[in-house]
């Protein structure tokens, strides 16, 4: 390993989005929750004992063959964390696709889940999107009441820039503990937002800045999800810069003894925001192999770190 200092790294999290079976289809059978089974145990095996989950995930499948396999195996719920998340409803029949963070919503919604995931507590509830609809002070009171019923254990938050996430913990006592965010060598706006102010590109980018700045100051830890991007750089290459991103990634991986998968996580880690990946694949394979991102460091000097990012971005930096 490189001398150099590095940041210590994160605790990657198992995505659960892709357990259930399809999302269109009605119900799940043995098959569905061997499958969860395989992923759940691929996971275990990586190191990995935090999982994601969110009430909409295959429409409540993912959480419910989730719950079968903590039924299956004596033990396994307290040794491992579970996370959900609450907050946006799909389309129905008499139902717009819509965020929904009213205070009876979130009570319902976690015991919904509570239900499908056959648990009696939650570790770690996220509010999925921020509602525009809603006041700050009535989700505080739902998530409250929640926490002091011991159903909650902790309060966090997805896809919400760090003006929203203060002005939430304004009306909140609890910590809001995590945000989790879209963040990846491919999906880099929220890295590239703080390095293009004062340039002409810096209007299309959109990522709201001072969100990193903001959960770093407070210690709210910053999860990324879709964190292995879709594969761009572990064999599903398609652009002319994924396929050179690719190439390094794969000369890293052989330098450093381990894998494409675990060389894409660890750039995010190396961040100093000590950012959590969320690994969604569902092949047991792929889980095994970013096992390195929770049991090394991640070594990626200076320079390594910068040349993935310029490589993937196809063009330097202004």
């Amino acid at each position: 390993m490189n001398a150099e200092r590095t940041s210590p790294g994160s605790s990657a999290l198992y995505g659960c989005m892709g357990l259930g079976g399809a999302w269109d289809s009605e119900g799940y059978g043995a098959a569905e929750v061997d499958a969860a089974t395989a992923a759940v145990e691929a996971a275990l095996d990586a190191g990995i004992t935090r999982f994601d989950h969110a009430d909409i995930y295959g429409r409540g499948k993912a959480e419910a063959v989730f719950g079968e396999v903590l039924a299956r195996s004596a033990g396994l719920r307290e040794r491992i964390t579970i996370q959900t998340k609450c907050g946006i409803r799909l389309r129905g029949t008499e139902l717009p696709g819509m965020y929904d963070l009213r205070g009876p919503t979130i009570t319902g919604r976690v015991q919904e889940s509570l239900e499908r995931l056959r648990t009696d507590r939650i570790d770690v509830l996220l509010l999925h999107r921020p509602d525009p609809l809603v006041e700050p002070a009535e989700i505080a009171e739902a998530v409250t009441s929640l926490h002091e019923q011991g159903l909650v254990r902790e309060i966090g938050v997805s896809n919400m820039s760090g003006q929203q996430i203060a002005q939430l913990q304004a009306h909140l006592d609890l910590p809001l503990v995590v945000d989790q965010l879209e963040m990846s060598l491919h999906r880099r706006d929220w890295l590239e937002a703080g390095v293009l102010v004062n340039t002409a590109e810096a209007t299309a980018n959109g990522f709201p800045i001072g969100t990193l700045e903001h959960c770093q100051a407070h210690g709210i830890e910053l999860q990324a999800w879709g964190a292995l991007a879709q594969g761009r750089y572990s064999g599903r290459e398609e652009t002319a810069a994924e396929v050179a991103t690719a190439q390094l990634v794969a000369r890293l991986a052989e330098a450093k003894g381990t894998t494409a998968e675990t060389i894409v996580l660890w750039w995010l880690q190396r961040h100093p925001a000590r950012i959590a990946p969320v690994v969604g694949t569902t092949n047991a394979d792929r889980i095994r192999a970013c096992s390195d991102a929770v049991t090394r460091q991640p070594e990626l000097t200076h320079e390594e770190w910068f040349e993935l990012w310029i490589t993937a971005r196809g063009e330097p930096l202004p």
